[in-house]
């Protein structure tokens, strides 16, 4: 035996393991004919070698049957890449699907989690809020009275524990449900955020922006906000920087957020899986269909980029928190 009817022997046995596969695949996808015209494909091949085979012995075989054979082969392989690509759509077709399911979803979860939150902003602000103005205002009539010093002192210190419960309060009550994001817009919502964290905090935070009263969508205002306030409470709290940088433009019916700090920074594959904010943040973007890029490494601060496409006109938004 030769070499050249060993390696047809090798093509033969080779292409009977692929026809036996194809048939295996003709009842386990939707697009049967794809494997159908593989499966008629790879046994004219294998007919053709051993037809070649027993030409090896002597045996004659007209040209004719070898042109046929070739025809038939190229003609099912021609049909199989017809039916491939239509496989090919179906599977994006599904993909596409997918994640728009996805993003719906997400969007229905991220929709619920802001009523709630602005639910409970309300019954903080609306219970608690006035009870405790009502308790100062009975304290205030109180201080009126002919007091001792001491009991003067307890009530100036129970007036000032009232004062600090109520701001505090507020503050619970804003970061719930920020009032000025829903009135005033994004830009403003976030320059509130940052005016009032650099009151508390001695780490420079800088909010630069092209925007001044646009309105966008309001997924698109709050989820934008939520990444901004999550992203620089990871700085303030884990980050141990002096810098912060905040820079947010419209720009080609896309908003862009790129984020700065100079702390010590971290490797971002082994924080993904454990910093349940990085992946809220993700996820949040990927929910309006956007990109978001993080880049950090071990003493080189963090920087972070979305992008989110919006409508080309701006428009004023329905309540997001309702």
């Amino acid at each position: 035996m030769t070499g050249v009817e060993i390696l047809v022997i090798v093509a033969i046995v080779m292409q009977s393991i692929a026809a036996f596969i194809a048939l295996y695949l003709v009842n386990r996808t939707k697009y049967r004919a794809l494997w159908i015209f593989c499966l008629v494909a790879l046994i004219t091949l294998t007919v053709e070698r051993s037809a070649q085979l027993l030409a090896f012995d002597g045996m004659k075989i007209s040209s004719l049957a070898f042109a046929w054979m070739g025809i038939i082969v190229s003609l099912s392989f021609s049909l199989a890449v017809v039916c491939a690509r239509f496989l090919v759509r179906h599977v994006d077709k599904v993909t596409f699907e997918r994640r728009l399911l996805e993003n719906r979803f997400m969007t229905a979860v991220l929709r619920t989690e802001e009523r709630s939150r602005a639910s409970f902003s309300r019954e903080l602000h609306d219970g608690l809020g006035p009870l405790l103005s009502s308790a100062k205002m009975s304290l205030s009539a109180l201080s009126k009275t002919n007091l001792n010093d001491r009991d003067r002192r307890t009530l100036q210190n129970t007036t000032a524990v009232i004062d600090e419960a109520i701001r505090s309060l507020r503050e619970i009550s804003n970061n719930l449900s920020p009032h000025v994001l829903n009135n005033f817009g994004l830009a403003r919502g976030i320059k509130n955020f940052v005016d009032r964290l650099s009151t508390i905090h001695t780490e420079r935070i800088e909010f630069v922006t092209t925007l001044r009263d646009e309105r966008f969508d309001a997924n698109i205002e709050v989820i934008i906000y939520r990444v901004v306030c999550e992203l620089i409470n990871n700085s303030l709290k884990h980050a141990k920087c002096t810098h912060i940088r905040v820079v947010l433009r419209l720009e080609d019916d896309c908003l862009k957020l790129e984020y700065y700090d100079d702390g010590c920074g971290f490797v971002p594959r082994d924080m993904q899986d454990r910093c349940m904010g990085l992946s809220n943040i993700s996820s949040r973007i990927s929910s309006l269909s956007g990109s978001f890029r993080l880049v950090s490494s071990p003493g080189s601060g963090v920087q972070a980029f979305a992008v989110v496409s919006i409508d080309s006109a701006l428009s004023t938004p329905n309540e997001f928190t309702t």
